[in-house]
């Protein structure tokens, strides 16, 4: 499949793509804590699993004319490490970070369920207005990253492009692109393809969590 892809990309008319990726695994996902906007880096795992992305998407020819990360480290690694690969330079968004966590960043969901049960009920049961302790709501998160999105295809329409987020913004994005969905697990550096075939096209989603350069599943939870 990635060879038709990369052929049909070079024809008139391309569609434009985006493969949405998301980072490599760090010390807080495998300990299971919300890292929001805190700049953890990739543990071991994480470089390995980015570079052997990097190494997938070099080898089976992947057109990608530009990429653009979070501006958080652990987004910025995997993308540094595929635009090595590539040749290419990384354009950090800040718009495309994970969602603020506010005084819940680097606690478990058990911890802040019980610490902060009630809020953390309330934040649950209306996740569009109510923040996260000063943080963030889901309408927050959802304004920058659509607001980055449409700039970045706008500018590369008929090219393909790769975005490095992580796993609650490209929920998301997700949402916001398609309506509600079966929630997927987003694990570490999988990649969700997302294409249309005009600027005025609707959006089509062409594969979900897809990780081919790894052997073994990664750590990932849903959205």
């Amino acid at each position: 499949m990635t060879t038709d892809l990369a052929i049909t990309n070079s024809l008139p008319n391309s569609p434009t793509r985006v493969l949405c990726i998301r980072h490599g695994e760090t010390d807080w996902n495998a300990a299971g804590r919300w890292q929001g906007h805190a700049p953890v880096p990739l543990n071991p795992a994480g470089l390995a699993q980015s570079r052997a992305l990097a190494h997938y998407l070099a080898r089976n020819g992947w057109p990608i004319k530009a990429i653009y990360s979070s501006d958080l480290p652990r987004a910025m690694q995997t993308a540094q490490a595929i635009a090595a690969a590539l040749g290419l330079t990384v354009h950090p968004d800040a718009r495309l970070r994970e969602i603020d966590l506010g005084e819940w960043q680097g606690l478990t969901r058990e911890e802040v369920l019980a610490w902060d049960g009630e809020r953390y009920a309330a934040h649950q049961a209306d996740r569009d207005h109510v923040p996260t302790p000063n943080g963030e709501t889901h309408l927050a998160l959802r304004a920058r990253v659509l607001a980055a999105f449409d700039e970045i295809t706008a500018h590369h329409a008929g090219q393909t492009v790769a975005l490095v987020t992580h796993g609650g913004t490209l929920g998301v994005l997700l949402v916001s692109l398609f309506g509600p969905l079966e929630r997927p697990s987003l694990t570490n550096t999988s990649i969700t393809v997302i294409e249309r075939s005009a600027p005025e096209a609707p959006w089509v989603l062409v594969r979900v969590a897809w990780a081919p350069h790894l052997e073994t599943a990664p750590l990932g939870e849903t959205w």
